[in-house]
């Protein structure tokens, strides 16, 4: 694990070092172990390291092919290297690293050879004799990668305040991104907030070469889901998901330094530990942030599993008023707005200060097991979708009233419902995740229209490829690969990355083993519909989790911010608002009457819709970033 950069088409040696230098820099915090570059006229590679495998200084990167003909940096893991190692036997191998193999396998294979990878990664790989580069992102977007291009220079790194350091590039909204982060908190891939910087998309690669940059595809999930489960009894998916999972976490508990994994008591985080704690030859570490007030801890749950598997548990107690101090820090480590980081850079911080380098995560489960309440409404917008045919006066005069007597975040997305002319995918699925309705938003940004809902463009680049590769996904699975490429790539996996990096935590996440996925998108709906909490989940584990485990209210990470809003973070919040609204990007009136109804109470502003403009605002100052 570790952050990678480069600088590709600058060809004076000397200014190409120090841009490298600076950008290096900034990403320091992702790797404490160690730190490299190389350069030569035209391309300058660089790496910060978090030794994980291979300790030693053979781990040193960039690393060189044994011929000298390949340069790479590399950010992930491998989880199957050992198996691509002994396939390629015939490499004079010189570490016992995965980014050694990676070398291997592409002098075999050449690009091909990302097809046989099992993993996590970002990596750039340089031909000399070819003298052109390529950069790969990982099938799920598990590792990010972002690029900035001007004329023949194009610049990478892991972070976007790499990329902000060089120098090079201004630092400048992106206002086309705006609407997409009003709607949904983040701003998906490709597009960031930064004006000209880009992230490459998961299953994508990047191939540069004679002064000019393409982009294609390598993976996605509804060209390559499995069919292995047709035509197969309950009991058959419910052991190969098991082996499946088991597989995933076993790969995955290869490391040379402490690991542990994170305990929150919930089904996906239970589940992982207790498969853990079957095949790792050692006693498992779990930890949990609890809190002392009971309506905000899941305390019992995580202790409850953690002696069922015997784990060495900790359980870091932490009081509202510590999560509240922390969360300066956390904002202070944000690479990329979102309205939802601060929880992982504390779980991240308090887990790495235990000793732990190397984390064990549940994220992912929710997404393929149909885990969120998203999947039951889909599912039953479908049996309902008769509704969508009803006049528009008749719909539009129900979702009027609904909103009139019960104003609340749901009655809002009923009413939006309501005015679509069909619930399809594309059309419904966005509005379950949107923060406000587009309406709204015109006001808020004083626009009379809004770019194009870019979670509605990823579920209709979906439903295309099902077309034009004559398959057709289950529902769920539909919703499953929504929830993938918006929500999860987007928000929990950035935040995700960029949280425990600030501490040089790796967190792997198991349930984003691509095999297993593959199988999971291929179950039919029959196997998986949530009549109980992700049932193909808790089946196929058997009787490895408690039934008070299992039938537990799912919580989250609930804390008291509704109070902390009103109260402690007042001040900050109301001046970040008063910034925002004198950006020329929003309509200062609008932020402050939002602001105004939240403090009074409106159940249709809950701390979320107003806070993630606070932080919107605090990352533009942090940054430097002008309108």
């Amino acid at each position: 694990m570790c952050g990678i950069s480069g600088v590709i088409g600058v060809a004076a040696t000397e200014r190409a070092t120090g841009i490298l230098n600076v950008i290096n820099g900034a990403i320091a915090h992702r790797g404490p172990d160690d730190c490299g570059s190389w350069v030569t006229p035209g391309i300058a590679l660089g790496q910060r390291r978090l030794s994980i495998i291979d300790l030693s200084c053979a781990g040193h990167q960039p690393m060189h092919s044994a011929d000298g003909n390949l340069v790479l940096v590399f950010n992930g893991e491998i989880y199957n290297y050992r198996e691509l190692r002994q396939e390629l036997y015939d490499y004079p191998y010189q570490t016992q690293t995965d980014t050694e193999v990676i070398l291997a396998a592409w002098q075999k294979w050449g690009t091909a050879c990302v097809h046989r990878f099992n993993g996590m990664f970002a990596f750039a790989i340089h031909d000399k004799a070819r003298n052109e580069v390529y950069l790969f992102r990982d099938r799920l977007g598990i590792k990010p990668l972002y690029y900035y291009q001007s004329g023949e220079v194009v610049l990478f790194c892991s972070e976007v305040r790499g990329l902000l350091a060089s120098g090079l590039l201004p630092r400048k909204l992106n206002k086309a991104a705006l609407a997409d982060y009003l709607r949904y908190q983040t701003v998906h891939a490709p597009e960031t907030m930064v004006l000209g910087v880009l992230m490459l998309l998961p299953g994508h690669y990047m191939h540069i070469k004679d002064g000019g940059a393409t982009i294609a595809g390598y993976w996605a999930p509804e060209t390559n889901y499995s069919r292995r489960s047709e035509g197969k009894s309950y009991t058959e998916i419910k052991q190969e998901v098991y082996t499946l999972l088991q597989r995933a976490v076993e790969r995955r508990l290869v490391a040379d330094v402490p690991f542990g994994a994170f305990l929150s008591g919930g089904i996906d985080s239970s589940a992982i530990v207790g498969l853990m704690s079957r095949v790792a030859s050692q006693r498992v570490k779990t930890f949990s942030v609890t809190f002392e007030e009971e309506a905000f801890s899941e305390a019992r749950y995580a202790a409850a599993v953690a002696k069922k598997f015997n784990t060495d548990h900790t359980e870091i107690r932490l009081t509202p008023d510590n999560f509240l101090e922390l969360i300066p820090a956390a904002l202070q480590a944000m690479d990329h707005p979102s309205g939802d980081g601060p929880n992982t850079y504390v779980v991240s911080k308090v887990t790495k200060e235990a000793g732990i380098t190397m984390a064990l995560s549940g994220l992912g489960g929710d997404e393929l097991f149909a885990g969120y309440d998203v999947f039951n409404r889909m599912a039953a917008l479908q049996q309902y979708r008769w509704v969508a045919r009803l006049p528009l006066a008749v719909r539009r005069a129900a979702g009027f009233t609904i909103r009139k007597l019960k104003p609340s975040v749901a009655s809002t997305k009923i009413s939006e419902l309501l005015n679509l002319s069909s619930w399809d995918l594309s059309g419904a699925y966005p509005i379950t995740r949107q923060f406000y309705t587009d309406e709204f938003l015109q006001q808020l940004t004083g626009r009379t229209s809004l770019e194009e809902n870019r979670v509605q463009q990823l579920v209709r680049e979906s439903n295309n490829r099902q077309v034009q590769h004559g398959v057709n996904m289950p529902l769920l699975s539909q919703v499953s690969v929504a929830e993938i490429t918006s929500y999860m790539q987007n928000t929990l996996l950035r935040d995700t990355d960029q949280m425990s990096m600030a501490h040089a935590l790796e967190v792997r996440v198991p349930f984003l083993d691509y095999e297993l996925v593959e199988y999971v998108l291929g179950v039919p709906d029959s196997y998986k519909y949530p009549t109980s909490p992700k049932k193909l989940l808790t089946d196929a584990l058997g009787d490895l989790l408690p039934m008070d485990i299992i039938n537990r209210p799912k919580m989250g990470f609930i804390l008291p911010w509704q109070n902390w809003l009103r109260q402690e973070l007042y001040t900050f919040a109301e001046q970040r608002l008063n910034s925002l609204g004198k950006r020329g990007i929003l309509v200062p009136q609008e932020v402050q009457q939002l602001w105004q109804r939240f403090l009074a109470g409106d159940p249709a502003v809950t701390w979320a819709r107003v806070w993630y403009l606070v932080v919107l605002e605090n990352w533009l100052e942090a940054h430097g970033i002008e309108a």
